[in-house]
Order: structure tokens, then C-alpha cells, then sequence
């Protein structure tokens, strides 16, 4: 894997929650070329195996782990099953997350005719569901607060350690249609301040990165048409991304690695970091 530069990570162990996935299993392949030993921890065990096997065959070490992240006997023997295979964890990414239907409405704007509800289908901002509003808000704000939990007592008790959480532009500058996505990533930037202050006199640094708009399988469908072209949404991003395109899962990296040191950052700590292309410079006009 190439990266911007290397960082010195070598016997360090880093557990990255939500690894399967495109931005986090690249975050993983990272880590490990700067000589950390990594768990890819993922609700679903085949895609966290996947993913440490790439990780093993460019000559790193590393473990797949199934990890619910709401669950916090699940995380109790994932943290076990590391500390075993690896030793203590050093580094935790907290990059499980996302969205549900049922958080989000169907327009961007509530219109006059909305209210008189003639579409069965049609979301607006009376008709969220409270329980998928507490879906999205347990797996981002819970599903980063029980796994630093059980992954970082280790941390604590040596005097170092490194809490990565994973926000998202919505906390800047919340979307349209999605409230509950939006205020769970407000509330884990929000989360990555308060415990930084909290871990202060421990050792442990807490940072956060934001990430601006990029392809994934979570959001492809959204983003792109079945010819491979942009929706109208994903036009829009665009259209307020003063850069002009989507991130790609490499563009992480850098800042990935600097908040990991402590050489590079070693009195940093209480930020979250936007990696967005401009988005949340730019006022739209």
C-alpha cells in the first residue's frame, strides 16, 4: 500500500471497529505498513477476515475480530480475543457507523402540500420513526462510546494510548433529509472533546476525523445511477465541494497517521479534523 509517509507504530496494536468497510479497511492497511499489528473488528466476521487477510499478505499482522459495537459482551471477548492474539491495544478506531431509512426524510424541504400526506410513501419530518432515529443514534454515539469502553483500560492504566473517532461533515453542516445521522455525528464530535479532556490525565490523546463525501457501499446508491453517472444529490455535493470531486479512501491517510504519533502529535488532542475538499469553507455562494 503506498502512503503520504510513515510513522513509527512498530509493536503497537490498533484495533479499527467498522474495518470491513472501504475508508476504515484502508485506514487498517495503513496502520499496519507503519508496523502496527492490527484487529479488524466488524459486526460481520467474513468481511473483517477479508480484510485482515490483505493485510497479512502485504506482510502485516493482523486479526479479524466480529465485534457488535452495541454489545458490550461482544466487545468484552473482542477485547480478549486481542489482548490474546496481539497483546494490549495502543489505538483504537472508532469507525463503526451510519444510517437508516427510517431517519431520514423523503424531501428536502417540508412543502405545503406535504402535509396533506397523499403519497403513502412519502417521509416527511412528522412521519420519522423514533426508533430508527435511536437506530442511527446508538450505532454512532453508543457504537463509539461502548467500544472506547472496553478497548481502552489498558490504555489508561499504562499512561498512553490513542482514541481515533471517526465524525462526519454532518456535524459541520448538517445535510438535508438526514437529522438523525446528522446530530449522532454532532454528538460524537462533541464526544471526541469531552473525552479528551476526560483521558487527559491519563495519557490518552482523543481525536477525531470528519470526513467530507466519499463513495461507499454504503452510500453508492445514493451517490451514483446504474450507468455509473452522478444523481442529482451527488451533483450537489459537488457543486459545494470547492475542489470539485469526491475524497477517496486514501485521503484519510495523512491524517490518519499524523494523530495516530505522538511524535507528530503528541500534544494534540481535542480536535476533529476536516478532510472534506473545501466543503465546509465554502458558503454556497
Amino acid at each position: 500500500m503506498n502512503i503520504p509517509f510513515t510513522v513509527n507504530l512498530k509493536d503497537q496494536v490498533a484495533v479499527v471497529t467498522g474495518g470491513g468497510g472501504i475508508l476504515c479497511s484502508t485506514m487498517a492497511r495503513a496502520l499496519s505498513a507503519c508496523g502496527a499489528r492490527i484487529a479488524v473488528a466488524d459486526l460481520k466476521l467474513e468481511a473483517a477476515e477479508a480484510v485482515a487477510a490483505e493485510v497479512r499478505q502485504g506482510g502485516g499482522t493482523a486479526i479479524g475480530v466480529a465485534c457488535n459495537v452495541l454489545d458490550k459482551e461482544s466487545l468484552a471477548a473482542a477485547n480478549e480475543k486481542v489482548k490474546s492474539e496481539l497483546g494490549p491495544v495502543d489505538i483504537l478506531i472508532n469507525g463503526a457507523g451510519g444510517n437508516h431509512p427510517k431517519g431520514t426524510t423523503s424531501h428536502e424541504y417540508l412543502r405545503p402540500e406535504d402535509l396533506l400526506k397523499t403519497n403513502k410513501d412519502l417521509i416527511t419530518f412528522y412521519d420519522l420513526d423514533p426508533k430508527g432515529v435511536e437506530f442511527v443514534f446508538n450505532l454512532n454515539f453508543l457504537g463509539t462510546l461502548l467500544p472506547t469502553q472496553a478497548f481502552t483500560r489498558e490504555m489508561a492504566g499504562k499512561g498512553k494510548g490513542v482514541v481515533i473517532n471517526i465524525s462526519s461533515m454532518n456535524a459541520f453542516r448538517p445535510l438535508t433529509k438526514i437529522p438523525a445521522y446528522s446530530g449522532a455525528k454532532a454528538a460524537v464530535s462533541n464526544f471526541t472533546q469531552w473525552l479528551a479532556v476526560h483521558f487527559s490525565r491519563v495519557g490518552v490523546r482523543v481525536n477525531g476525523i470528519a470526513p467530507g463525501f466519499f463513495v461507499t457501499d454504503q452510500n453508492r446508491s445514493l451517490l451514483t445511477k446504474p450507468d455509473g453517472s452522478w444523481t442529482p444529490r451527488a451533483n450537489t455535493i459537488l457543486a459545494h465541494t470547492p475542489m470539485g470531486k469526491f475524497g477517496a479512501a486514501s485521503d484519510l491517510t495523512g491524517t490518519l497517521l499524523w494523530l495516530v504519533s505522538d511524535e507528530g502529535a503528541g500534544f494534540v488532542t481535542g480536535v476533529v479534523i476536516p478532510v472534506d475538499g473545501g466543503f465546509a469553507a465554502f458558503s454556497g455562494v
